[in-house]
């Protein structure tokens, strides 16, 4: 996501977010490949629950990551920090 993607999802989630600590739920998706994987796994907390689905013909998984999350600014440092990580597509 590009700064001006981040700008604006901060406005949305400042809007929508009434109240912290908030379960956020993330949803990425990625090539079938364990090393991408485990990068995205080391983003999150050890208490966070993660969810894979690997995709019918098995060439991409899906991620769900449900995470206690403490201000709007965490939210927007672990998709900055996903955005790092090659092949990662944010949702």
């Amino acid at each position: 996501m590009a700064a001006s993607a981040f700008d604006d999802l901060r406005k949305k989630l400042e809007e929508s977010i009434d109240s912290f600590p908030y379960i956020y739920m993330f949803k990425f998706i990625i090539k079938s490949d364990n090393r991408t994987m485990a990068l995205v796994e080391v983003i999150f907390d050890d208490d966070a629950d993660i969810i894979q689905k690997q995709s019918t013909k098995g060439n991409y998984i899906s991620i769900t990551v449900k995470q206690v999350v403490m201000s709007v600014d965490e939210i927007i440092d672990i998709y900055e920090k996903s955005a790092a990580i090659e092949g990662v597509i944010s949702l």
